[in-house]
C-alpha cells in the first residue's frame, strides 16, 4: 500500500508538535524540507529543526535537502534522528558517491529529481536508493501548482523499477492535493508528499484522511517507521 507524506513547511510551525499530531493518523511519514538560499533562494528549516521534532513523533522523518554540498549535512541530520534523507541529483556532480556517504551515516536514502532533468539520468543507480523522488513544481515554494508533464515521468520510473524487480518508492512532490493525487497514484507513485493540500485546507485532518486513503491503493516499499537499517 501506498503512503502519504506530510510536509510540514506549509505547517504553522509556531505550533509545530501540534500540527503533526494532527495528522499522525493518517500519514506515514513528516516531510521536512532543508533549503540554505543557495540550491534554491529560501532558507528553511534545518537540523536543529529535526532535533526539535524527533521526540514529538513516532513517524519517519524524511529530509528532502535543497542545499549545495548535500554531503556536509548527513552526519549531523542522522545524529537528530532523521530516517531518510534525499539530495538533489542536480546537486552533486556524481550521486553515486553521495549515495554512499548517505548509507555509511545510518540513513536510508533517496535522490530527487527537478522537472528538466530527465528521469532517466537515474536509471544507473537505481540499484543503490531506497526512494526515487520527482518533482512537480520548481523546488523552494510550498502553494505552487502541480504541473502535470510529471505523471509521463513517474511512468517512466515506475516502468523501469518494475522491470527490474526493485522495491524502492516513486515519490511525487510539490502541489499534490486530493483531487489530483489519484492521477499520481494511477501513474506508479507509492507516496505522497502534501504540504499546501493538507495544511491549507479548512480541515486539515479530513485533507490528510483523504489522501491517506487515496495513496493507499498504491504499492509501497518505504522503511519502517522505526527508521534506517
Amino acid at each position: 500500500m501506498g503512503k502519504l507524506a506530510a510536509s510540514v513547511l506549509a505547517a504553522d510551525l509556531a505550533h509545530l508538535a501540534d500540527e503533526v499530531k494532527l495528522v499522525e493518523p493518517y500519514a506515514d511519514i513528516i516531510h521536512i524540507d532543508i533549503m540554505d538560499g543557495h540550491f534554491v533562494p529560501p532558507v528553511a528549516l534545518g537540523t536543529v529543526f529535526v532535533a526539535s521534532l524527533r521526540p514529538w513523533t513516532h513517524l519517519v522523518l524524511h529530509g528532502h535537502l535543497m542545499v549545495d554540498a548535500p554531503d556536509s549535512f548527513f552526519e549531523e541530520l542522522a545524529e537528530t534522528g532523521l530516517d531518510v534523507v534525499s539530495f538533489h541529483h542536480e546537486a552533486v556532480g556524481d550521486p553515486e558517491p553521495v549515495i554512499a556517504k548517505a548509507r555509511a551515516a545510518g540513513m536510508h536514502t533517496g535522490v530527487t529529481l527537478n522537472l528538466e532533468t530527465p528521469v532517466e539520468d537515474a536509471f544507473s543507480y537505481l540499484e543503490q536508493i531506497d526512494d526515487l523522488m520527482l518533482m512537480s513544481i520548481r523546488p523552494g515554494w510550498s502553494g505552487q501548482e502541480l504541473n502535470p508533464d510529471v505523471f509521463p515521468r513517474i511512468e517512466a520510473a515506475r516502468a523501469e523499477v518494475d522491470r527490474r524487480g526493485l522495491s524502492i518508492d516513486i515519490e511525487i512532490d510539490g502541489g499534490v492535493k486530493v483531487e489530483n493525487a489519484q492521477r499520481a497514484v494511477d501513474a506508479g507513485a507509492t507516496v505522497l508528499v502534501s504540504a499546501s493540500g493538507i495544511y491549507q485546507a479548512g480541515d486539515k485532518a479530513d485533507a490528510a484522511r483523504a489522501l491517506a486513503e487515496i495513496a493507499s491503493s498504491g504499492r509501497a516499499a518505504f522503511p519502517a517507521a522505526e527508521g534506517a537499517d
